[in-house]
């Protein structure tokens, strides 16, 4: 009994200093070079200060903190690992992997949007006309325009080579129809870099590109926010393309 109740205070102590820290059991530096220590301990900060102390309110209330992530894009963590002449920040993966980790200890779901929205600047970046790079990725580096990246349906779940949605090249432009489901940062975001099959009947990963949409075009709908257990810092919703017309092309 009484190694019991040592045990429990000992859980609830530690408990207590972490809580009161924002700190590890292992020392998450080890074997970093100077310079990722110091983009680490930037991160850190940040989540400790602008995350961690709001995290159970906002996936209470149901919070999707834009206000904190343009104050994270002051710091570079919009476009992390793209090129400078837009704004991005020129770092590696592994740059991003520690960031990251960092501000997934200060609120999980909302790191997890970030990585997505970075996700989406790095294919612009990489893929995209410099006309567009220029119109788009300077907001998308400082958070002020969100981008979610649409992959998963209903009915093929997170299986590329197996979705639907399709695009009909007609003239300039492609029709899109089909759908997405449990899209990260539906209804918020601006962008959305949505994955399609070319409408001329290549199976498997062969026909998949990637287009461009933005909120607000003719063809484009959203359904209502889903409900979650846990997970609630992000909102998340299925998204409907009818006959939606698209001229802009990731090549």
């Amino acid at each position: 009994m009484a190694q019991g109740v040592a045990s429990n205070l000992f859980r609830a102590a530690f408990r207590t200093q972490l809580r009161n820290s924002h700190s590890y059991c292992i020392r998450p530096s080890l074997d970093l070079d100077a310079d990722m220590v110091e983009v680490q301990k930037v991160a850190h900060e940040f989540a400790k200060k602008e995350m961690y102390p709001h995290m159970a309110e906002w996936d209470q209330k149901e919070h999707f903190p834009t206000d904190m992530m343009r104050k994270a894009g002051e710091l570079g963590f919009g476009a992390i690992y793209c090129k400078p002449e837009h704004g991005g920040s020129d770092l590696t993966r592994l740059h991003a992997s520690v960031i990251f980790e960092q501000l997934a200890a200060g609120c999980c779901s909302t790191a997890a949007y970030m990585s997505i929205h970075n996700m989406c600047a790095w294919m612009l970046d990489t893929y995209a006309s410099e006309q567009l790079k220029e119109k788009f990725l300077p907001r998308i580096a400082t958070f002020e325009d969100l981008c979610s990246y649409c992959l998963t349906e209903p009915d093929a779940g997170s299986d590329a080579a197996n979705l639907r949605t399709t695009a009909r090249k007609e003239k300039d432009y492609y029709v899109v129809n089909g759908s997405k489901a449990f899209i990260s940062g539906a209804g918020a975001s601006k962008h959305y870099v949505v994955m399609v099959r070319r409408d001329d009947g290549q199976p498997g990963a062969k026909g998949i590109f990637c287009l461009l949409i933005h909120d607000g075009m003719q063809g484009f709908s959203q359904g209502k926010k889903e409900q979650k257990l846990g997970w609630n810092t992000q909102p998340t919703r299925i998204l409907t393309f009818e006959d939606l017309k698209v001229v802009t092309i990731f090549l």
